[in-house]
């Protein structure tokens, strides 16, 4: 199969951000009532047509927009380029909070929807466990992160779905009582279950690194070769430009521009932009200060979390609540899919106002930290009287 081609341009496979935050109060301080999981979709892969909306030009207003859209100031300089005073800023927090209640405040609400069903939990790494770094290489979570996820794990069936490499984050987070999925999605070890995950065609039996047979998932296999060879050309052409950095995700390719000035971020669209041009069948998408290569395949972090609950016989299920934890863009996909089938909680970390598709908000990854823990009492309180 001929993947290359010298005359499309990359797909942009979302709309570029809006800058004006499109708040609005919810009728209701709770999210609606879920009536409980169902997973009637099908694991197979297809592989979309070419979409509309090609990159035609970087240097436009609205590409730039998108980069600095997607990407929240530092802390470094949020205070001097913000035109809000410090108290409109926190009431325009307080407000979106309205539609996004505070998950440690929720809490409650979440457990009385909760009795009587079985948590299966999904989180991201970045800026989820661990805090958002200048070096992506130095994204470590904290001892105590580290011992709240191992512990919530002892209750509940947990996996990282993450767009770092899965090797990657498991050297971050080093727990084998969890499931991986790195490349967002695109590589998963799962249990070894007899379900329709199971007879995937890019499903195979494999080992982990403790020598337990599992089930390894790689949907966008075929693309490695171009994945390598896009990684390394984009390495060559970003060099110049001063705190770009290249990241392989195996499956995927984070270009990072936090460290760059914001003058020359034209520079950095512009080099991917001409890589790109030549492969159509991959695309672009923004992330929190890193534009992201992925392969144009109908596969998603939401697609992961159906097909791990699959993997772990808790599809189809009304006594299974599945939560997402989340901060960035690509965790929509998951947020999408437990809201628009009713079928769980998503949970946005973040510290600004932004539009999602998830039910509550968490401020930072302490908060995350305290709702990790805050799930391990009440698990425990539910055994000590029987429930």
């Amino acid at each position: 199969m001929d993947l290359k081609s010298k005359h499309n341009s990359p797909v942009i496979a979302e709309p570029v951000p809006i800058n004006k935050s499109r708040l609005g109060i919810a009728s209701s301080l709770l999210p609606y009532p879920l009536p409980g999981a169902a997973f009637s979709h099908g694991l197979y892969l297809t592989i979309p047509k070419k979409k509309t909306g090609v990159l035609d030009d970087v240097r436009s207003c609205s590409w730039i927009d998108g980069m600095k859209s997607s990407s929240p100031p530092s802390k470094k300089t949020k205070a001097a380029k913000t035109d809000l005073a410090p108290e409109d800023a926190d009431l325009g927090y307080r407000t979106w909070m309205l539609k996004y209640p505070s998950a440690l405040l929720s809490f409650q609400q979440i457990m009385n929807y909760a009795k009587g069903k079985r948590i299966a939990l999904f989180l991201d790494y970045d800026g989820t466990l661990s805090p958002i770094v200048d070096n992506p290489d130095c994204a470590f979570m904290s001892h105590a992160m580290r011992a709240a996820v191992k512990n919530v794990a002892k209750y509940f069936p947990t996996a990282i779905i993450s767009g770092r490499s899965r090797d990657k984050v498991y050297e971050f987070v080093g727990l084998s009582e969890l499931y991986y999925a790195g490349s967002h999605g695109m590589d998963i070890v799962g249990p070894v279950r007899h379900s329709a995950s199971d007879n995937h065609p890019n499903c195979i039996r494999s080992t982990n690194k403790q020598g337990k047979e599992v089930n390894l998932f790689q949907p966008a296999s075929e693309f490695l070769p171009m994945i390598d060879e896009v990684f390394t050309s984009l390495v060559e052409c970003t060099k110049e430009i001063k705190g770009a950095k290249v990241e392989n995700n195996k499956f995927c390719i984070s270009v990072h521009y936090r460290n760059v000035d914001e003058k020359s971020w034209v520079a950095v669209a512009e080099s991917v932009h001409n890589i790109l041009k030549d492969y159509p069948r991959l695309r672009l998408t923004h992330g929190r200060k890193v534009l992201e290569v992925r392969p144009v395949i109908n596969w998603n972090k939401g697609r992961a979390v159906e097909f791990l609950l699959e993997s772990l016989a808790l599809n189809n299920c009304d006594d299974v609540l599945p939560i997402f934890v989340g901060d960035d863009k690509t965790d929509e996909d998951a947020f999408k899919v437990l809201r628009e089938g009713n079928r769980g909680y998503g949970i946005l970390v973040s510290s600004i106002p932004k539009e999602s598709d998830a039910f509550y908000s968490l401020k930072d990854p302490s908060e995350v930290m305290k709702f990790l823990k805050l799930l391990v009492k009440w698990r425990k309180s539910c055994t000590e009287f029987g429930a």
